[in-house]
């Protein structure tokens, strides 16, 4: 007589498979969830949430009360000078509610200043000495890769007004080959060493292929800004200095920081001034 066949075996089998299953869901279900950001790791989550892991909007990381206005579009043409030398501005003639952060020599290196403006968007330019940034020239390009533009300062901030031609055209033709070999440009803009120059200083920067010398209408101090003729207030187009050096004061991106706050409250922004000029 034949045996019997085991036919309970598999229904068996099939009910153990489904009971575990049951059971891992039960216990996924019962565990905590999981956000699909932190699934991403720390590096994918700063890009997702560029106010920082614990959600705080960048401005009020700054100290900023209010988000910066978005610049306006940048003009379809720049303020362009059919003149044989470069011109000298310290104000931008424009409708739009805009001003410029500059920045001098290169001696502050502060890593969080390079968050702030990556985190705000800051298009600040720097006008850089050779002398003064001395090996720190990384940190400029970390500026640079968020935003920020490099200009000319000289080779060793002297005072130009009075100096020979040729040692004129050493100190800005040299700074020029020094960014370019750094950061692979010739920059346009010249900011001559305290604001003073002559008329050699124009030829010179003209054969270095500057386009215009930056000064400054307002310029910011521990007390607050100060201006060079005009209005004593911030106004559309003024080119801002933000220094000087504090080495006991505030840091610079807490100047910067100060500076933003006068900003808004004026109802302006922050522009680019290599869009205008």
């Amino acid at each position: 007589m034949s045996r019997p066949r085991a036919t309970a075996a598999v229904p068996a089998a099939a009910l153990l498979a489904v009971a575990l299953v049951a059971a891992a869901l039960l216990l996924s279900a019962c565990a905590p969830s999981v956000d699909p950001i932190e699934r991403l790791g720390r590096k994918a989550a700063d890009r997702v949430h560029p106010q920082g892991p614990a959600g705080v909007p960048a401005y009020r990381r700054w100290g900023l009360a209010a988000p910066l206005s978005p610049a306006p579009r940048p003009p379809l043409h720049p303020l362009s000078f059919h003149t044989a030398l470069p011109p000298v501005v310290d104000h931008i003639p424009t409708s739009d509610r805009v001003v410029f952060l500059t920045y001098d020599d290169g001696a502050e290196k502060d890593p969080r200043f390079v968050d702030m403006v990556r985190e705000l968007r800051l298009p600040v330019s720097m006008f850089l000495t050779d002398s003064v940034v001395g090996p720190g020239y990384g940190h400029f390009a970390r500026l640079r890769s968020v935003g920020a533009s490099v200009q000319n300062h000289t080779l060793d901030h002297p005072a130009m007004p009075g100096l020979p031609y040729a040692g004129q055209r050493a100190e800005i033709c040299g700074q020029q080959e020094k960014l370019k070999s750094r950061f692979g440009i010739r920059p346009r803009l010249f900011r001559p060493p305290y604001g003073t120059y002559d008329t050699t200083t124009l030829r010179a920067a003209a054969d270095c292929g500057v386009t215009a010398v930056v000064l400054w209408r307002a310029a910011t101090t521990p007390d607050g800004i100060t201006y060079r003729g005009g209005d004593k207030r911030l106004r559309p187009g003024d080119i801002v200095l933000v220094g000087p050096d504090e080495a006991l004061g505030p840091t610079l991106r807490d100047r910067t920081a100060r500076l933003l706050r006068r900003v808004q409250a004026s109802g302006l922004t922050v522009g680019r001034l290599e869009d205008y000029l």
